[in-house]
């Protein structure tokens, strides 16, 4: 989130803008664009409805800031443009940081999908296997414990493999 602000100032150093300017475009443009788009890409009716009205309440707020009111419509739509893509570069960029999640949506966004115990495997792995930089893994900071490791523990649980069969010599000179 952090490094998306960055780049949301470093995109408006070349404006030269006023503070006022800025205030603008951080608590009025981009909060506006980032509800329209989450409401468009949202299926849950119920959810849905819930973000248009947080979107109506900062599309209100938006049409009523004295900036918005003097700007001419060409400018406004450039302004509205420039949102736009900055709010789709957070949806990029927040998707592709987020580990097992991150790998679910493009699974999605390709129309692949996942098999139902994929899903189950995927979060056992994550929460038990996926590692901070202090070595953590998220279940043992959830549970305030530690857990064994888990590529040892499925090993001990896997008998011996079974020796192949022997075929038939003859078999596989012909086959």
């Amino acid at each position: 989130m952090d490094f998306w602000w960055q780049g949301v100032a470093q995109d408006l150093e070349p404006f030269v803008l006023s503070p006022q300017w800025r205030q603008w475009v951080h608590a009025s443009l981009l909060p506006m664009v980032s509800w329209d788009h989450q409401v468009a890409r949202t299926r849950c009716p119920r959810r849905k409805a819930k973000m248009k009205m947080a979107w109506e309440e900062v599309q209100a707020a938006f049409d009523r800031h004295a900036i918005t009111q003097r700007l001419a419509p060409q400018v406004r739509a450039d302004w509205h443009a420039w949102a736009a893509d900055r709010v789709k570069a957070f949806q990029r960029a927040a998707s592709a940081v987020e580990g097992r999640n991150g790998y679910l949506s493009h699974m999605h966004h390709n129309q692949r999908g996942l098999p139902k115990q994929r899903y189950k495997v995927w979060t056992v792995l994550h929460n038990f296997d996926g590692r901070a930089s202090d070595g953590t893994t998220p279940a043992s900071r959830f549970f305030r414990r530690s857990f064994p490791d888990l590529f040892e523990t499925v090993l001990s649980k896997i008998d011996d493999l079974p020796r192949p069969r022997k075929r038939n010599q003859a078999m596989a000179l012909t086959g």
